[in-house]
């Protein structure tokens, strides 16, 4: 999920005249595209999060697919380097504008459909443009071009009758948050495992719970950094009185999941340092969520990825100016760090 090797120029040999990927390795490709929502460049993982969308629901699991498919298949044949779209690059922030999309506007409907293989492509153009503008900061686009992508349909789809199935707009007033805070054991296990489902926008826990495993089988200590940050953002919100609803959802935990790991074992190096930065950075990230939501609110559009895209490139930009979180080990992916 935009990794340091999307900057300007990174196409390395497979641009230009370099041979397409067969069909194996362009399925290959396709998974490594879902595994890349969580940085993780693996067919296995990509694999397992396909069925687990496909569990929520099988058009959620063709919806993916065909995303990260179309995304991958979009830039080839644009002439994005073909080292990068094996990787899966090209799929991660297109199978989550297909998520997107269905989620928002229906996955029933053959606009929505038409709509979403449209709005992979157009992801897909969006992703190198936002990368290499990026670029010179040092700077990944994270799944900033989702978010782009995401929120302008669902600002703007209500304004189209062929589009929007769903009679009254999304608009609303925030509202001061109501309910009780108290957590039982029940919400807590629920949060957790819908904070992981929820990074792909759905809320069922067995889906979470699924997803968690596809993290196991691509990498425990990426796993291990995850649960690290669902539970700083979950015990973030409970802190600052977040109704035990809004815990037990998921939505509190997910925006946190994903800093964690891009703090600690993606763009920097995985040890003690980045560690505890990942999780200030979780914490800020759920911090964010309801302001974030309150700022789209009035116009309709969900929160996505908001709150991580926003967190992660500050405490990105913020690393270069402190040495001592951009050396050590390896990052956990094996993808270079960004270099500042």
């Amino acid at each position: 999920m935009g990794h340091a090797t999307e900057a300007v120029g990174a196409e390395g040999s497979a641009g230009g005249g370099a041979p397409p990927l067969r069909v194996r390795e362009f399925a290959v490709a396709v998974l490594r595209g879902q595994g890349q929502v969580t940085f993780l460049p693996s067919a296995a993982a990509g694999g397992v999060f396909c069925l687990a969308l496909t569990v929520a629901g099988w058009e959620y699991g063709l919806y993916g697919l065909a995303g990260a498919a179309v995304g991958t298949a979009t830039a080839l044949l644009l002439g994005a380097g073909r080292d990068r779209a094996a990787l899966g690059l090209d799929g991660f922030n297109a199978c989550l504008t297909a998520l997107g999309l269905a989620v928002v506007l229906g996955p029933r409907h053959l606009s929505t459909a038409l709509f979403a293989l449209a709005g992979c492509v157009v992801v897909t153009v969006l992703t190198a443009a936002v990368s290499n503008l990026l670029a010179p900061l040092g700077l990944p686009p994270l799944t900033l071009p989702f978010c782009l992508t995401a929120s302008a349909t669902a600002l703007g789809a209500p304004g189209f009758q062929r589009v929007w199935h769903h009679g009254e707009g999304r608009a609303a007033l925030p509202r001061p948050a109501a309910g009780t805070t108290a957590l039982g054991p029940d919400d807590l296990a629920r949060g957790f495992l819908s904070g992981f489902a929820e990074i792909f926008l759905m809320p069922q826990w067995y889906v979470g719970a699924l997803l968690l495993l596809g993290l196991l089988v691509a990498s425990r200590r990426a796993a291990a950094v995850a649960c690290l940050g669902n539970a700083v953002g979950m015990a973030t919100a409970w802190a600052l009185g977040v109704p035990a609803a809004g815990i037990a959802d998921g939505t509190a935990g997910y925006n946190a999941v994903l800093v964690a790991l891009a703090l600690c074992g993606v763009f920097l190096p995985a040890r003690a340092a980045t560690l505890a930065y990942a999780a200030v950075g979780a914490a800020v990230a759920t911090a964010a969520g309801p302001a974030v939501a309150a700022l789209l609110a009035p116009s309709g559009g969900p929160v996505f990825t908001w709150p991580f895209v926003l967190t992660t490139l500050v405490f990105l930009a913020a690393a270069t100016s402190f040495p001592g979180l951009r050396t050590g080990q390896e990052p956990v992916t094996g993808q270079d760090p960004v270099t500042g």
